[in-house]
């Protein structure tokens, strides 16, 4: 059985961080190609970044230079560091994963989600 357990979510000031982690059981991170979503209230998901099997990494660009995306194979773990947090951060995270080799990234479509973790950023 997949699972994507993450972890590391809350509320934080803004100029503040966060690590997101994203574990897996089940299913092996090598190889796959990873993202991390967000969804605020009334707002539509939006991809937040991705890293690709051969660690090729994207970021939006609202977030690009505040966040950085990682994975450590030897603990089949996915993080998602974010730093310079903004009120308008705020939002649902999710890490989503799906085998998709070389440099996916984004990923047509991911099969294996995370539960999702709030993170609240205060002003």
């Amino acid at each position: 059985q997949v699972e994507l357990v993450q972890s590391g979510g809350g509320l934080v000031q803004s100029g503040g961080s966060l690590r997101l982690s994203c574990a897996a059981s089940g299913f092996t991170l090598v190889g796959s190609s990873i993202a991390w979503f967000r969804q605020a209230p009334g707002k539509e998901r939006e991809a937040v970044s991705c890293i690709s099997s051969d660690d090729n990494t994207k970021y939006a660009a609202s977030v690009r230079g505040r966040f950085t995306i990682s994975r450590d194979n030897a603990k089949n773990t996915v993080y998602l560091q974010m730093d310079s947090l903004k009120p308008e951060d705020t939002a649902v995270y999710y890490c989503a994963a799906d085998n998709w080799y070389g440099s996916i990234c984004p990923a047509p479509s991911y099969a294996n989600w995370g539960q999702g973790t709030q993170v609240t950023v205060s002003s």
